[in-house]
């Protein structure tokens, strides 16, 4: 089993997503449309937590203001601590290789690389390690079921297969959060329970916090809490 890296030195907050008043107004022509209207949200450090709604509710431009993909309009977006509000986009690439793993509907995986130099190639770029990229990515995609894929390239793997990759992908770098983003939207139903066993063997050996964007009902359910958002505000959990 892979030992997930902790610094014991650096402070670990009880909330890894901390979120106030987010407003994101974009500009449409002479008009501005309110993709997020003052959202609130906080994300306590070991859950996973789901995001629901209708297409054009603000759910991925929300996604993209954690992951620090954009900037809100106002408010403030705190992840691990850090007020990534107004950073510069130096210092965003700098959290998001650090602070956030991000899990596409599409994979996103680089054709010409096999599984394994997938998995490795964000630990060659971070800062900050003190462990080897190719023995991590080897014990990564072990505990995701894939050791008999590792030289393999994304077109000699399933979809599933390659979501999985994605993920190992996605903690390379011991990421307290993790964004998914319909993470099983391009998956028959088999492949996508694969994918969600495997998020929920990671929270529990790791304590990773973990985000999704999602429209299945049965992947929702199986979250700790499912936040649903409509016209750009999350609406009131019952």
């Amino acid at each position: 089993m892979i030992d997930f890296i902790v610094d014991e030195s650096s402070y670990m907050p009880d909330v890894v997503i901390r979120i106030r008043d987010v407003v994101k107004t974009l500009p449409l022509g002479k008009t501005a449309v309110h993709a997020l209207r003052g959202v609130n949200l906080d994300v306590s450090a070991g859950e996973l937590v789901s995001i629901v709604g209708p297409s054009g509710s603000g759910k991925s431009t929300l996604l993209g203001i954690l992951g620090g993909l954009d900037n809100p309009t106002s408010g403030t977006v705190e992840i691990d601590g850090i007020d990534v509000s107004r950073m510069s986009e130096d210092q965003l690439t700098e959290i998001r290789n650090e602070k956030i793993g991000f899990i596409f509907q599409f994979f996103n995986l680089i054709p010409t690389l096999t599984a394994l130099e997938n998995v490795a190639l964000p630990i060659q770029f971070a800062r900050r390690t003190t462990y080897s990229p190719m023995r991590r990515a080897k014990e990564l995609l072990a505990l995701l079921g894939l050791s008999d894929r590792l030289h393999h390239r994304p077109s000699e793997l399933s979809g599933g297969q390659q979501q999985r990759v994605a993920i190992a992908r996605a903690l390379a770098n011991n990421p307290p959060l993790l964004l998914a983003d319909e993470p099983t939207g391009n998956l028959d139903t088999e492949s996508g329970q694969r994918v969600l066993d495997a998020l929920h063997d990671i929270r529990r050996e790791s304590g990773t916090t973990i985000l999704l964007v999602t429209h299945d009902i049965e992947l929702a359910r199986r979250a700790d809490r499912t936040l649903t958002l409509i016209d750009g505000v999350i609406v009131p959990e019952d």
